[in-house]
């Protein structure tokens, strides 16, 4: 048995976990979050408790168990918690705002790049060359940051662009002068 699709996922109180066939429906008090399983997994719930078991153990039953363990744990989380991703502007005059519901990046380009955020999904910006994504749906949360970052990598001799935060940027000498 896969180690991580062993372990049974807690239903924390206030969290209703509903089961029709093959889809998976989580309620919480952030949203609510559904994902259709594969055929080849079951889930059982008893006392509180989800216990995710496969049919057989080939390769490919194997690796859905533990996946498929660890996304319901997320939902889980997401429902609850939430997931949220930081990103950092690094360059002379780069700086992100705020308008309305959307967020604006002047990163050194001729025209400001507008982002409008996805559902479930909200957009903070503490500082100008700060960035903070939240959502109840990690794998939504951190696409949404990877567009982001997609638009001005970091790059490896200035250092300049968007980055995640505490990301390390390998950095480059460059050419050497007479």
């Amino acid at each position: 048995m896969s180690r991580t699709g062993r372990k049974p996922i807690s239903v924390p109180p206030g969290v209703q976990v509903q089961l029709d066939g093959h889809i998976i429906t989580v309620k919480g008090p952030k949203g609510e979050l559904s994902r259709q399983l594969p055929p080849e997994i079951s889930v059982e719930q008893e006392e509180g408790m989800l216990l995710v078991k496969r049919t057989s153990d080939s390769p490919r039953h194997r690796a859905m168990h533990g996946l498929t363990r660890t996304l319901i744990d997320n939902m889980i989380v997401g429902v609850t918690e939430g997931f949220s991703r930081t990103l950092e502007l690094v360059g002379v005059g780069y700086r992100a705002a705020k308008q309305g519901n959307n967020l604006v990046l002047n990163i050194g380009f001729s025209h400001p790049v507008v982002f409008e955020p996805e559902q479930n999904m909200e957009i903070e910006v503490p500082s100008n060359t700060k960035i903070i994504i939240k959502g109840i749906d990690k794998q939504q949360v951190g696409n949404f940051a990877a567009v982001i970052r997609k638009v001005y990598p970091p790059e490896p001799y200035k250092g300049k662009g968007i980055r995640y935060e505490n990301e390390m940027v390998r950095r480059k000498v460059g050419k050497a002068g007479k």
